[in-house]
């Protein structure tokens, strides 16, 4: 391992933990195409919670001269193979792709719940999650909508955001799931606030930015053109911006139409987006095959592939683990400045 790896590693301490995602979508793929492209060296020490069974399967099929090995808390990681805590035993079912049901759902839940449960015990460093279907999820009995919200009710969480995070862009979302004509009833000056004020935290203790540099964009074309557009703006927005201002380098609110590009060109360190597709348009336009999603807020470092199941293409091997090595990479890197190590930003 060469020394600047093995310095993360050892800042790391315990293994990063991966939880496999749905059995039955690209999670197992892209878990296997990242353990068998990427250089043993050059990996942060990783544990995959989910199905032995499945990932040999998918081994054996793809003649991948890895070996899964079973791995319990507090053990070795050896090289060329992939380390796998086992929480289901579903066994390899070729013609199951793409087809998920309830048991399929309790499956990747339960990697959930037990990743947490091992993070919380210290036998992992932080959470990088493969995609899950929402669908089987609820169909398993967990009535959270994704998995943000099923990590926030694991850790006891109240106020947490998604941050999309890439090289050129990162950006983070006042308002997320939410109909386009219930947004602007839902912005206030104490939740846009709350915002800026994680995006900052977030920025400084997880990225290493000593000052941050946050623009905040407006919810209105032109920024509401002096009210002529919207005054959610003068009445919202720029309250909010003026109530962070001690915190670091805060401004807007900026038109959308250009704050993006902005910030892609290095001008801000971050966007806060005020609805969801203000924010992933852009971003997935520059990061859809390397974006990470990050969650603020919550007492474990959790970064997740910015992709769905891919159940069209489950088991064909077209599935791209680029996302994945992105997510990982970054939550070694913030499992790294947490524990008091540095990188220059």
């Amino acid at each position: 391992m060469n020394p600047a790896v093995a310095h993360h590693a050892s800042l790391v301490g315990a293994p990063l933990l991966i939880s496999m995602g749905c059995p039955v979508g690209i999670g197992p793929e892209i878990v296997l195409r990242y353990f068998s492209t990427s250089p043993s060296e050059g990996r942060l020490p990783a544990v995959v919670v989910g199905d032995p069974e499945i990932l040999a399967g998918v081994a054996a099929e793809r003649q991948l001269s890895l070996e899964v090995v079973e791995w319990s808390p507090g053990g070795a990681l050896p090289e060329a193979s992939i380390p796998v805590y086992p929480v289901s035993r579903l066994g390899y079912a070729p013609q199951a792709w793409g087809k998920p049901d309830a048991r399929t759902g309790q499956a990747m839940a339960r990697y959930i719940e037990e990743a947490v449960a091992l993070i919380q015990g210290g036998q992992g460093s932080g959470l990088v999650t493969c995609p899950i279907s929402k669908y089987s999820l609820n169909r398993a009995g967990y009535p959270y909508p994704g998995h943000t919200e099923m990590l926030a009710a694991l850790t006891g969480s109240q106020r947490y955001r998604m941050m999309m995070a890439g090289t050129r862009l990162r950006v983070v979302l006042v308002t997320i799931h939410e109909a386009l004509e219930r947004v602007p009833a839902l912005l206030t000056v104490e939740g846009v606030a709350a915002c800026i004020t994680q995006t900052v935290d977030a920025l400084k203790r997880d990225f290493g930015i000593r000052q941050p540099r946050v623009a905040v964009a407006a919810l209105n074309p032109h920024g509401g053109e002096e009210g002529m557009f919207g005054d959610q703006e003068a009445l919202v927005i720029k309250p909010a911006v003026e109530q962070c201002r001690s915190l670091a380098e805060v401004s807007g609110p900026w038109p959308p139409d250009t704050v993006f590009y902005q910030a892609a060109a290095g001008h801000f360190d971050a966007v806060v987006a005020m609805y969801h597709d203000q924010g992933l348009i852009p971003f997935k336009l520059l990061h859809f095959a390397d974006g990470v999603n990050v969650t603020l807020g919550l007492p474990l470092v959790r970064t997740s592939v910015d992709h769905g199941t891919a159940y069209d293409i489950a088991g064909s091997w077209q599935a791209s683990a680029s996302s994945l090595e992105a997510a990982i990479s970054l939550a070694g890197s913030i499992v790294c400045h947490r524990s008091g190590g540095r990188r220059d930003e």
